[in-house]
């Protein structure tokens, strides 16, 4: 019984010192993440592509100029309206009661006006007869301007509050589709606020933000490629029409226009767009030179030196010092003169950690 006893006991220790190795084995086999990049040449660094929307060629924004409450709105979102279609009404209780406030005071005007010009003529009749004095005359002709000056005034008020009445109103400027509304019957706006945009026209375009780093390469009539993700297996051209002069502040980019040459009617208003810019400039000896990223250079007391990394996967790899003879520093990188062709990998971060020959995982 001892026997049998001791060795169930000889059992479970083994068995545990063998499941402490193989951990101890799991745990010797975790690969160190490390970032990296693929060796190309300055033109591959000058490919560059950004994303955008796409927007109606002809967006316009519909929004009302005084504030009130919204009591109709005849077309809601993806409607179809034709120009001087009314979109929204506010109630503008304020702009009516100073409109018919204004068209009052025009009749109360016309009618001084009238009573002047009738006692101005009857005046000057009694003058030309002798009946009437100079004085009388010219107070007559006084009054009679002084009414005419007010009716001139009271038309100019009729005319500006029409216009305030009409600031509560949407019309369509143009033929064409509602893309978006921003609010409802009953609810309060201020003047200034958006309710809708009108696609007008048929063409379209692509609105991306570029960082400053490559704003000044980019100039209209600029050629460029854009792909959909909703539109698969097929590239469009694009043709640069409009520069921002300033940063947007919401984004920190300057905003580029694009338009589309030659869009299909699958390319719809607010649909992501990958948009690529080529920003070389054609020197077949530049275009020959390899480029690397600065952060991927390290240099210790033989030289300077990168770790390429050799990996059949694209998912592990080992790492290996390799020493470079390096050209001129440029905005993109340094240049590469020996010890590195197009295609090899190198690692970008942690150079400092990474041990020659070491196996890594790529990041």
């Amino acid at each position: 019984m001892k026997i049998k006893k001791y060795i169930l006991i000889t059992i479970l220790s083994l068995i545990a010192f063998i499941s402490c190795k193989e951990e101890k084995q799991v745990k010797e086999t975790v690969l160190r993440p490390v970032k990296y990049e693929v060796v190309g040449d300055v033109d591959a660094h000058k490919i560059r592509t950004f994303s955008g929307t796409a927007k109606a060629s002809d967006a316009i924004g519909l929004s009302f100029r005084s504030s009130g409450v919204i009591t109709k709105v005849n077309h809601w979102k993806g409607a179809k309206v034709k120009k001087d279609d009314v979109i929204a009404r506010l109630d503008n209780v304020e702009a009516n009661l100073s409109y018919q406030q204004s068209v009052s005071a025009l009749n109360t005007a016309k009618s001084a006006m009238n009573t002047a010009k009738s006692n101005l003529d009857r005046v000057k009749s009694l003058y030309e007869k002798g009946s009437n004095s100079l004085s009388e005359y010219e107070q007559a002709k006084n009054s009679y301007q002084s009414a005419l000056d007010q009716f001139e005034s009271a038309k100019q008020g009729k005319t500006i509050q029409a216009t305030q009445l009409s600031y509560g109103v949407i019309r369509a400027p143009k033929d064409g589709v509602i893309a978006w509304t921003d609010g409802a019957v009953n609810e309060r706006v201020s003047a200034g606020h958006q309710f809708a945009e009108l696609n007008a026209g048929d063409g379209m375009k692509v609105e991306v933000g570029l960082p400053e780093s490559v704003i000044n390469k980019v100039k209209v009539d600029m050629t460029t490629k854009m792909d959909f993700s909703s539109i698969e297996n097929k590239t469009f051209e694009g043709r640069i029409f409009e520069v921002s002069p300033s940063i947007d502040p919401n984004s920190s980019t300057y905003i580029t226009a694009i338009e589309i040459i030659n869009p299909i009617q699958d390319i719809k208003p607010g649909m992501a767009a990958s948009v690529t810019f080529d920003f070389t400039n054609g020197d077949n000896k530049q275009s020959k030179s390899l480029i690397i990223p600065v952060k991927s250079v390290g240099e210790d007391g033989k030289g300077r030196f990168v770790f390429l990394i050799t990996s059949k996967d694209d998912a592990t790899g080992t790492v290996n010092k390799r020493y470079l003879e390096l050209g001129e520093l440029t905005a993109d990188g340094f240049e590469v003169k020996n010890g590195l062709v197009a295609g090899d990998k190198i690692a970008t971060a942690g150079l400092q950690t990474l041990l020659d020959g070491q196996d890594v995982r790529l990041k």
